[in-house]
């Protein structure tokens, strides 16, 4: 168990992929915003990559130690100290009963992650451990962790020491700029070419009022297709209402003319259009990002989406584990013997030199003969 001694800013349980299948039901999926970080976590400590872990937003928590475990922290840096000296990210820590973890506020990056040998063991609800503070369901009774509470863990994994490639580190913004793939749709068809041009080609500002069910953005003005201004009633006055649809994850939804990115515990349905959607595989960034950054959006395709999904889910296995240097001998307990010489037969020489042998013997008429040889 782990006791918190103070929360951090907003510091909550999930896990991963989240409480998937439950939209009709009006619930999101939740789970880490940065999802490339919490797996490297999870991979760090031993544990499946569906495992509970910690997700810190923006300032991390002071946590004390009830029993020896082993934990990792990625994602952003908020400059981690155990009784007071610094640890490094991306490499699992072993911490001994009654130590302290300290955390800061992020320098590099928005959410860090913290994971423990075995997990958080908190009661899951619709399937899933995650968060969702709107509703005060999943996590610790619903809500981020509070002062004073303790976490439940499971048993503790014995695991050697880990540690992350570098080149399997994702790479976080240090200027505050962030290239943001999208793809087009559903509703591009209600923007026309001149609004597409203005949207990926204008720096877009991340306002201080979002969350984790939406990013709002400040920028130009987009410019509406004719199907968005020549519309039946049912579909609302303003050019980017649309009669209520269901809304993917990542969303673009342009809320008159403010985009609004729907990110984990977004709503799954309402009546504004959706021009682009940002593929899960970029959600990282998003969940990387503060108040003040500035986007910049690529248009990529459905396939290229789906690739770099695909290269996400490969980075985040044991492929990206750096091994640790040891003498082998001390590691496994070998015993070396010397050896003086080695002898290498060729027994198919051996076979046809029996056989010319035999053949010189019939010819001298020795066929029958035995030959004892003596030392």
């Amino acid at each position: 168990m782990t006791e918190v001694i103070r929360k951090g800013l907003e510091t909550s349980v999930q896990d991963y992929p989240g409480r998937i299948g439950s939209l009709n039901q009006g619930f999101p999926a939740s789970g880490p915003m940065d999802s490339w970080s919490f797996r490297l976590a999870n991979l760090l400590v031993g544990n499946k990559s569906d495992a509970a872990a910690l997700e810190c937003q923006f300032m991390g928590p002071t946590l004390k130690f009830k029993n020896d475990r082993i934990i990792a922290i990625t994602g952003a840096n908020m400059s981690p100290k155990l009784d007071g000296k610094t640890i490094p990210l991306w490499e699992n820590i072993k911490v001994k009963a009654n130590q302290i973890l300290e955390m800061q506020f992020a320098t590099i990056g928005a959410r860090s992650y913290i994971a423990f040998s075995g997990g958080i063991d908190s009661k899951p609800w619709l399937g899933s451990r995650s968060t969702f503070h709107k509703a005060g369901v999943g996590g610790i009774d619903g809500k981020a962790i509070q002062d004073g509470q303790v976490l439940p863990l499971k048993k503790n994994n014995i695991i050697s020491p880990r540690k992350i490639k570098k080149s399997s580190i994702p790479i976080m913004s240090t200027d505050k700029n962030w290239s943001i793939e999208v793809v087009r749709g559903p509703n591009d068809d209600w923007v026309d070419e001149k609004g597409h041009q203005i949207f990926l080609n204008s720096k877009w500002k991340l306002q201080a009022k979002s969350d984790r069910a939406g990013y709002r953005l400040d920028g130009p003005k987009l410019s509406f297709a004719e199907k968005a201004t020549n519309k039946s009633l049912e579909h609302g006055s303003e050019p980017s209402n649309i009669i209520d649809q269901g809304y993917p994850a990542g969303a673009v939804n342009l809320a008159g003319q403010t985009p609004i990115i729907l990110v984990n515990d977004g709503p799954s349905m309402g009546g504004f259009i959706n021009p682009y959607t940002v593929p899960s595989a970029a959600f990282w960034k998003l969940g990387q990002a503060k108040p003040g950054d500035t986007f910049n959006f690529i248009e990529v395709s459905v396939e290229k989406a789906q690739s770099l999904r695909t290269e996400q889910s490969a980075i985040c296995s044991e492929e990206s584990l750096e091994s640790f240097k040891k003498d082998k001998i001390t590691e496994r307990d070998e015993v070396i013997k010397k050896i003086n010489s080695i002898k290498i037969v060729d027994f198919e020489k051996d076979k046809l030199d029996e056989k010319i042998r035999i053949k010189k013997m019939e010819k001298k008429g020795l066929k029958n003969m035995k030959v004892r040889f003596f030392n």
